[in-house]
């Protein structure tokens, strides 16, 4: 019996299904991760550095298979992909690196427009018109002459947020995307991500550390911790999370499962061998 339209269009956008990932056999990097991502949503994978958050950003993007278990993406199980099939489920997604990633020997213009040339066969008069619509929503219509090197890091980040939406991708993925930023840039890329998903009518998934900012602007988080998924739920019940460590690292606290001091001997036995 063929499948409802209606129905497919309802499954989330993002599937992770027991999923576990180790670069060496004997060193996981991440253990049996669920998770579902509802399309329209804006939903944070967080967690402290080397959690496996992108990692697990690489499994849904296709450059890595899952050791086990099964990634669908975009309504396709990845690893039943070949070269072309994954390429064009690329082709719908957009992706904001770290720190931009932007061609340095590219204007900006330039920059926008090479997706658009690379996937679109468009003729240039239209490559034209939306370089210019995309600089624009990102408030640097007028820098579409300059090069990267003239750019502050929040401009070069927001180019390179005008670069990913340049096919209208529905599935934004965006690694550690406020990295480096200073409060002003950093306020601007965060109502971008959020305005920019809504009006595309995109689905949104961040890779961030920066939690308290990042819980303002997404719909849904993950939590993880050593490759593992410990929390899960809405800004709210993060914020309020009884998990010892997600409770830490939201709260910005000294000690906990994190603890303030390195293991050491007891302080007195280090003063005793110290007069000795």
């Amino acid at each position: 019996m063929q499948q409802s339209p209606v129905l497919e269009l309802q499954k989330p956008i993002v599937e992770i299904r027991n999923v576990s990932f180790g670069y060496e056999a004997a060193r996981p990097v991440l253990r049996d991760i669920d998770l579902a991502i509802e399309r329209g949503a804006v939903v944070g994978i967080m967690g402290q550095s080397g959690c496996g958050k992108t990692t697990l950003l690489r499994i849904i993007m296709g450059a890595l298979a899952p050791t086990r278990g099964e990634a669908r993406v975009l309504g396709r199980a990845t690893g039943e992909l070949d070269r072309d099939a994954l390429y064009a489920m690329r082709r719908k997604m957009g992706m904001l690196f770290q720190f931009g990633a932007l061609f340095t020997d590219m204007s900006v213009y330039e920059n926008v427009a090479f997706p658009m040339r690379e996937h679109g066969g468009l003729p240039e008069e239209l490559i034209h018109d939306l370089v210019m619509l995309k600089l624009q929503a990102v408030g640097l219509r007028g820098a579409a002459h300059l090069t990267p090197t003239e750019l502050s890091g929040g401009m070069a980040r927001r180019v390179a947020l005008a670069r990913s939406i340049a096919l209208d991708p529905q599935l934004i993925l965006y690694d550690e995307p406020f990295t480096g930023l200073d409060p002003i840039s950093f306020g601007v890329i965060v109502r971008l991500i959020r305005e920019l998903n809504d009006s595309l009518g995109a689905t949104s998934v961040i890779v961030t550390h920066d939690v308290q900012e990042a819980l303002g602007v997404v719909d849904y988080v993950y939590f993880m911790a050593a490759g593992r998924v410990i929390a899960k739920g809405t800004p709210e019940e993060i914020r309020a999370s009884p998990e010892p460590f997600v409770n830490q690292f939201v709260n910005g606290k000294p000690d906990g499962p994190v603890p303030f001091h390195y293991p050491a001997p007891e302080y007195g036995a280090d003063l005793e061998l110290a007069g000795a």
